[in-house]
């Protein structure tokens, strides 16, 4: 596939691991669109971010900026990939302009709105026969209701892409509040952080980090779902601005929940999306799957797919590129990890999963996620001080 150039949306550690599974699959490099780049793709050989545009999110400069992108590899079949919630929204508005330049998997927008909002999710769902925790939505400015379910509670954004433009001293992806005085105050601290669309306030489903799960699923154009991939979280992440990611996730053969991954499937055929989509979700006390969200991309934490096995860029190069049908991921049990092993292995809540995850990595099944082969001494002196700063960080949140 030397004839085909990913071009990822985003600049996060989900275009890092896009890329990489790119350049394992087809030894291609990628390049990344976005405002800026995170440090997530620092120093790295796999992926360089050919244009960085403040203005990115305005429809006109998007369009202008891929296109001339474009144009300067005529000799490319150029993929184009997001990596983030808010860029498939904006690929699904500007599909018209870039299909005679890029192939990409994208539904349209009112499919992006039905299911990749949190609020269309829940009553897709509900429609589906499929639990959602209860929830009430909280309009800015409005008053705190009544809340028809228990303490604690879950708050989280309801607009995730605009939410992420929002910067202020004690921002989290996700709050978990214990009474109506810190709703009130995390309300609050929202809101003052410039924050102005739905809050969502949620059920609490308790339980370990071990009950959670996620699943990756790929939907080709024909309208199959043959391409799906469970992991059992091991850790969610520790840091502040980490804290609802996943820091560590086994993937096994024999932890793919078949019933569940049917009902997505037929969820998602009967949608009629195209692409990927990534679910999380957690096992309620009597078994029962209870789900989140379904993010319009694939997931952060979504090179544990192809650490097991099913690299993420195969589906995508069948559909899109060798428009053939989609083969069906052949897995092998991995272990993948964001976070430093060691905290892993003291915090992981269930020695079981942790004894076969420390089994699988003295067999050589073990990944980290953001340093690949291939890279060079700055990107191995790069992660190696995240490391330590990561180590830091959570010693601080005890």
């Amino acid at each position: 596939m030397a004839g085909v150039l990913p071009v990822l949306l985003g600049g996060d550690a989900n275009v890092y691991g896009m890329a990489r599974s790119f350049y394992e699959a087809y030894g291609v490099h990628s390049v990344a669109v976005c405002k800026k780049t995170l440090p997530a793709l620092a120093h790295s050989r796999l992926v360089q971010a050919a244009v960085q545009n403040p203005r990115l999110e305005e429809d006109e400069v998007f369009t202008a900026a891929l296109q001339a992108l474009a144009g300067a590899y005529p000799d490319k079949t150029c993929l184009l990939v997001s990596c983030a919630d808010g860029y498939t929204m904006q690929l699904a508005r500007c599909r018209k302009e870039l299909a005679p330049l890029y192939r990409f998997a994208c539904p349209p927008p009112e499919v992006v709105q039905s299911l990749g909002t949190k609020e269309g999710f829940a009553a897709v769902c509900a429609a589906n026969g499929l639990r959602t925790p209860q929830s009430v939505t909280l309009a800015c400015g409005a008053p705190l209701p009544d809340l028809p379910f228990g303490w604690p509670v879950i708050v989280k954004p309801a607009d995730s892409p605009a939410y992420w433009n929002c910067r202020f001293p004690g921002k989290r992806k996700v709050y978990l509040v214990q009474d109506r005085t810190e709703l009130e105050q995390t309300v609050a601290t929202v809101s003052q952080g410039g924050y102005t669309g739905a809050l969502l306030l949620q059920e609490y489903i308790p339980g370990p980090d071990t009950a959670l799960g996620v699943v990756n699923a790929y939907c080709a154009r024909d309208g199959s779902v043959s391409w799906m991939v469970q992991g059992q979280v091991l850790l969610q992440e520790r840091t502040p601005e980490g804290v609802g990611n996943y820091g560590a996730i086994l993937t096994e053969p024999a932890r793919q929940d078949t019933a569940l991954l049917a009902s997505l499937a037929g969820l998602l055929r009967q949608s009629g999306w195209h692409g990927f989509a990534n679910f999380d979700f957690k096992y309620a006390p009597d078994g029962t799957p209870v789900l989140f969200e379904m993010n319009p991309r694939q997931g952060r934490a979504s090179y544990a797919c192809t650490a097991a096995g099913a690299n993420l860029a195969l589906p995508l190069v069948e559909d899109l590129v060798q428009e053939q049908p989609v083969t069906l991921p052949g897995l092998h049990p991995a272990v993948w990890h964001t976070a430093p092993w060691p905290l892993v292995r003291r915090r992981c809540p269930d020695k079981n999963l942790l004894r076969r995850a420390e089994e699988l990595r003295r067999n050589g099944c073990g990944c980290r996620h953001l340093l690949a082969r291939g890279e060079g001494p700055a990107r191995w002196m790069w992660y190696w001080v995240r490391q330590g700063a990561y180590g830091r960080k959570t010693r601080q949140e005890r």
